[in-house]
């Protein structure tokens, strides 16, 4: 099924019923062996056009009739994004690719639908392209084209303009990702939501499109009631204004993209139902926009959150983590194995580092450190960040037990966790990401827009941390 979800791909069981070419990937030490793969002429048209086989560097070799064959050049690389020029400077047609060991055909079959990604239109006229290069799968390729499928996910919803991706929109995106894979899904709205998460019915109070929470339930094929619970909690801004702490206009320029963390934690959602993995999985969205009205929330507001905390408002432009409070209040009544959010939170992250680099925050070592080599291992990297316990007292509201920002111009992203670590029940393992969400500029296998950081190396600490198998990589 995920296969032929991309018109970038064809199965192995029909791609070679047509003439195809072939992909050479090369280390440069393989470089002597060239002639017996392209042949003596291939390899002299290389050599003498200055083909060095660098990493990405990427020949066609001519043959009669046109091009023959390709090759690219691997060095010592094993990350997707290798791959992720292929699609779109391959010539049309089928093709297969030929890897040197180290080089797994999921990583291959990833990078070339992550370079083959193309914002949806959105009404504006696109030149239609039926001819494009496809890649036939590869024996093993077939968990890449399922991973890719979830980050496509979450890109589309992130890139989708925001009159067109409101609170209703994204939960209905969810339902519709969700339940043909099983998984039991409420959306929770109105007078129920008011109580149930009056933080999100607060922020969501300015807007027109009142916001929505959506609540999933699933547990896989092999799972029994003793199967590890994760739970997952994604901020699901749909447009920030900033409220009456209003965001100049270039910094709200690209706040559709403020609900990359719930696009994030479904795109993971849909990966852990589509593996099937051993596990009871809870999934809970905030699905609101920020806005201004008479109807929205004031800097000094005061609002009791589920968990019975009272938060003062100092700044209304510190909405997230008022959507995210409430949702893992309810997330820890579960006592989950382990509990993870994702969030744009806090520019303060990105200042301290950039945009590839979301914000790793853990109350567990053992988790942050299975994370983050999950990260490094898979070429999809995170940086801890500390939970300062000297910072906690920057909190403090002479009229709540909380205030929602610090009074410090400082450490933003650290007292934006340490707000949320109030609603973590003791003994919960919980890791919390605070993401970039977006592309600022192309780069291979990367296009300009949303993005979902962190989705391969949260999937691959799982296994770790929960103990689990991935029976279909067996």
């Amino acid at each position: 099924m995920s296969v032929e979800d991309f018109s970038c791909l064809l199965p192995a069981t029909r791609g070679r019923r047509a003439r195809t070419r072939t992909v050479h990937v090369l280390r440069q030490a393989d470089a002597g062996d060239l002639a017996t793969r392209i042949g003596d002429s291939g390899a002299a048209f290389l050599r003498e056009s200055g083909f060095r086989g660098r990493a990405g560097e990427l020949a066609l070799v001519p043959g009669n009739g046109g091009v023959a064959a390709a090759v690219l050049g691997a060095g010592d690389r094993t990350d997707p994004f290798l791959f992720g020029g292929l699609a779109g400077a391959l010539p049309p047609g089928p093709w297969t690719i030929a890897l040197p060991d180290g080089l797994a055909p999921a990583t291959a079959v990833l990078g070339f639908c992550l370079g083959a990604y193309r914002m949806p239109a959105f009404g504006r006229k696109v030149e239609e392209t039926p001819d494009v290069a496809r890649l036939i799968v590869p024996s093993g390729g077939a968990a890449g084209a399922e991973v890719a499928r979830a980050i496509r996910l979450g890109r589309d919803l992130i890139n989708t303009p925001p009159n067109l991706m409101g609170p209703s929109e994204l939960a209905r995106a969810a339902r519709q990702a969700l339940e043909p894979l099983g998984a039991d899904v409420r959306i929770v709205k109105g007078r129920d939501l008011a109580q149930a998460y009056p933080t999100i019915a607060h922020v969501g109070a300015g807007s027109a499109r009142a916001p929505k929470v959506v609540v999933a339930h699933w547990r896989g094929t092999q799972a029994g009631d003793d199967a590890p619970l994760l739970s997952l909690v994604g901020k699901g801004v749909c447009f920030d204004t900033g409220g009456y702490d209003i965001k100049p206009a270039s910094s709200m320029l690209r706040m559709k993209k403020d609900m990359g963390g719930a696009a994030l934690m479904l795109a993971m959602a849909q990966l852990i139902m589509t593996r099937d993995l051993p596990v009871r999985l809870e999934l809970r969205l905030g699905c609101v926009e920020n806005s201004i009205s008479g109807e929205a929330m004031r800097p000094s507001d005061v609002v009791t959150t589920r968990s019975g905390l009272t938060v003062e408002i100092g700044n209304t432009d510190a909405e997230g983590r008022l959507v995210l409070c409430d949702l893992l209040s309810e997330a820890c009544e579960s006592l989950p194995a382990l509990l993870v959010d994702a969030a744009t939170l806090t520019g303060a992250a990105r200042v301290a580092l950039g945009p590839d680099l979301p914000a790793l925050f853990s109350n567990d070592d053992s988790v942050a450190d299975m994370i983050l080599e999950a990260g490094r291992a898979c070429h999809d990297p995170l940086w801890r960040l500390p939970l300062w316990d000297g910072y906690a007292d920057w909190l403090r509201s002479p009229v709540a037990d909380l205030n929602n920002v610090s009074a410090k111009p400082m450490a933003g992203a650290v007292t934006a966790a340490l707000f949320l670590r109030n609603f973590i029940k003791t003994g919960v393992r919980w890791a919390h990401i605070d993401t970039y969400a977006w592309n600022d500029n192309y780069r291979s296998g990367r296009p300009e827009g949303g993005e979902t950081p962190a989705l391969r190396a949260l999937y691959a600490s799982l296994l770790r941390i929960l103990n689990v198998t991935d029976r279909q990589q067996q």
